[in-house]
């Protein structure tokens, strides 16, 4: 696997430069397929902490999502005592910043920064105390314990931390990384953007997540370091590439998945190469008889992994069927003549 370096990630965050490829292969076109945000948001709050039972959503953006779970980072600092500073009641200065590795440069760009109080309120939920989206977060909090949270694109972590009298200055390791994808036939026959889409999932202790999902081709999705779950949509139908690829800190990884499927196109016609008939009603179905495409028109176009179907054209009380193969590669027409039948 090629990975682009530390510094190119760093620059990436405000730049989103492009990365080195790395091939992934394609692990099942007919497994069974399995919400994000731009800025994620903590869980609620431990009950070991104060928290009480999963907490419902406000209308908020800055609220608490129930659903995320987070592992991400870890703060140079350790918390043992918690000494008692409620007689302060003053503003103290809080500057936060955020490292890829232990002993990596900040983070320079994109991060945005959540402070919660430490237990909930009356509603049941973490108040919002303070929010940045400086790279180098300066916020005023009075002395106590708080929920940290700070996210770069779909990467997130959380922490808890400590504010004591006078300047604090508390630096996070985040463990970041990148992800850029692209496909293509097998054969290296390239697929126009718009006909190709992405969905991006992990694996924890809750199940199957939902990181992104129609991510673009060329698109930079940050994403804390791990394996995720990636799905290659080819057109609407049935050709889907998945794969597992692996992020890693402080890297961005480029991956190419390969289909094995093809764009085709259907004419009902008199002749052999002659003009398509219009008002056509189109199926197209396995062998095994599951109908896969329904259409309407004189030279519809879909997109079908490689194997066996039939196509079916229906014109009045006229029913004409063809059986056809798909294999990787350009685009292909499918004609089923009248006169045959």
């Amino acid at each position: 696997m090629q990975l682009k370096s530390l510094l190119a990630l760093l620059l990436a965050f405000g730049l989103s430069t492009a990365a080195i490829a790395q091939d992934a292969e394609a692990l099942d076109e007919d497994a069974p397929a399995a919400d994000a945000s731009e800025a994620p948001i903590p869980p609620p709050r431990p009950v070991e902490f104060g928290g009480t039972e999963p907490l419902a959503l406000r209308d908020d953006p800055d609220a608490i999502d129930p659903s995320i779970v987070i592992d991400g980072g870890e703060f140079d600092m350790d918390i043992v005592a918690r000494p008692d500073y409620s007689h302060i009641t003053d503003p103290q200065p809080v500057t936060l910043s955020a490292r890829i590795t232990d002993d990596g440069p900040i983070i320079p760009s994109g991060l945005v920064w959540r402070i919660f109080e430490a237990r909930v309120d009356d509603s049941g939920e973490l108040a919002l105390a303070a929010k940045s989206e400086e790279a180098t977060a300066n916020v005023s909090l009075p002395p106590g314990e708080y929920v940290l949270h700070v996210s770069l694109g779909r990467a997130q972590a959380s922490d808890t931390i400590f504010v004591e009298p006078g300047p604090n200055n508390m630096t996070l390791t985040f463990e970041v990384g990148a992800l850029q994808l692209a496909a293509l036939i097998s054969g290296d026959v390239p697929i126009p953007a718009n006909m190709l889409r992405f969905d991006i999932y992990s694996n924890g202790p809750g199940g199957r997540a939902t990181i992104a999902e129609s991510v673009s081709p060329g698109e930079l999705v940050h994403l804390n370091a791990g394996v995720y779950s990636i799905e290659s949509h080819f057109g609407e139908l049935n050709a889907v590439v998945r794969s597992e690829l692996r992020v890693e800190p402080g890297q961005i990884t480029e991956a190419t998945l390969f289909h094995r499927a093809a764009q085709i196109s259907l004419k009902l016609v008199s002749e052999e190469g002659g003009e398509a008939i219009a008002d056509v009603e189109w199926t197209i179905q396995t062998t095994d008889g599951e109908t896969l495409y329904t259409e309407i028109g004189a030279f519809p176009a879909t997109v079908l992994a490689e194997g066996d179907y039939i196509a079916i054209a229906k014109l009045g009380e006229n029913v004409y069927n063809r059986e056809f193969e798909v294999r990787p590669g350009a685009q292909r027409e499918i004609e089923i003549l009248t006169a045959v039948y």
